[in-house]
């Protein structure tokens, strides 16, 4: 008898396995510059130095620095208003961001937006937005703009030359999955085939309510997207690299193809909806076990230094420390920062200019760039 051999199979390389050192770390990096800033803006929001609504992202860091790994600085983003974590994942300066939550006139939005408004047009990023699911229609908007550009005007609008393929990403909490918003986006973005991906940062709780009692199929939401033809996907969002290794062909796929997706992608957040969440709908016993076992920074860093071997104990606090300056120097400019100019600002860069016999009443004027995005690339733009 003549023995049958047979060739082994090739076991597909993860994505995560090509990155270079480097990208990881700077992925490590991000996620704790993230977790640094919220540190300090907790603090600051209880000495009274930010005012208004204010949601932190610690716990959700992998979320957003893995999915923004995924794609290319150009493509479009737009988020909801726990929006911290995106503008510094996306290259904002911390101390715009800071400068903008403490209300002063160097923000990212000279003041006038606060910590749920994040904009940053020099880095694609199209704001964070506070009523619930509304941000769903103008990630549609983003992606049927970039298609338009490449299928009908043929040339890129900012910059004159020829468009490329690009994919619009646009973020949502669970607690937007029942807004009449976002159907009517996957409506359309499966009809015309527009390159979004719905992004569903789904930290089992909308506000206080936890995901089975808000929602039907909370254990399988891509149900949601096959009723409007749209792909569906869930990922873990707490591991960095099995986010990345699942989500890069999602995003790639959908740039080639110029289409729709939905991705469920499986996150924590450590503290309340908002400063003044009581958490009461939870225990402290769940919030461990995730801060224990489960925490992306502490998993990554290991992985960098177990396994790659190009992050030692000395380094990764050397990271720490550089990275608790840079927001300790944020936090000091925010609070030596002048506050916006009543005069200047109060009627600047508004949609139209009040009813003359509305109280206030002024003229519409169009406000000057902000110095501060002003050393970013395309900071000039208005």
């Amino acid at each position: 008898m003549t023995a049958v051999t047979t060739a082994p199979r090739s076991i597909p390389r993860r994505p995560s396995a090509a990155l270079p050192d480097e990208a990881l770390l700077r992925m490590l990096r991000d996620m704790q510059l993230i977790r640094e800033f919220e540190n300090r803006t907790m603090q600051a929001y209880q000495q009274a130095k930010i005012g208004g609504f204010c949601h932190v992202y610690t716990g959700q860091e992998a979320l957003v620095v893995g999915t923004f790994a995924s794609v290319n600085h150009d493509d479009p983003i737009v988020t909801a208003y726990r929006d911290h974590g995106h503008a510094l994942a996306r290259g904002m300066s911390p101390r715009a961001c800071m400068a903008e939550m403490f209300g002063r006139a160097t923000g990212c939005a000279k003041g006038k937006g606060g910590s749920m408004h994040m904009f940053d047009k020099p880095n694609h990023l199209y704001g964070g937005h506070g009523i619930v699911g509304a941000q769903t229609a103008l990630g549609a908007g983003l992606a049927f703009a970039v298609k338009y550009e490449l299928e009908v005007l043929g040339r890129d609008l900012a910059s004159g030359g020829n468009p490329k393929k690009r994919v619009a990403l646009c973020y949502l909490g669970d607690g937007a999955l029942n807004q009449g918003c976002l159907h009517e986006a996957m409506n359309l973005a499966g009809l015309w085939s527009l390159p979004v991906i719905f992004i569903v940062e789904n930290n089992l709780y909308s506000m206080g309510t936890s995901i089975h009692r808000g929602t039907t199929s909370a254990d399988d939401l891509t149900k949601k997207a096959a009723a409007y033809e749209i792909d569906g996907f869930s990922f873990d969002g707490m591991d960095i690299l099995s986010l990345y290794d699942n989500f890069k062909p999602v995003a790639d796929a959908c740039r080639d193809d110029q289409k729709p997706a939905f991705v469920d992608i499986r996150t924590y957040r450590y503290k309340g909806h908002s400063m003044s969440d009581p958490q009461k709908y939870r225990t402290r016993e769940e919030v461990e076990e995730y801060e224990s076992k489960r925490d992306s920074i502490a998993m990554l860093a290991a992985h960098l230094m177990r396994d790659r071997a190009c992050l030692s104990e000395d380094a990764w606090r050397a990271m720490q420390d550089e990275l608790a300056e840079i927001v300790r120097d944020a936090v000091k400019f925010a609070d030596e920062s002048p506050w916006p100019d009543p005069k200047a600002e109060l009627y600047s860069d508004v949609m139209v200019s009040p009813h003359p016999r509305m109280s206030p009443s002024g003229e519409y004027v169009e406000g000057a760039c902000n110095p501060i995005l002003e050393g970013q690339p395309g900071g000039g733009e208005r």
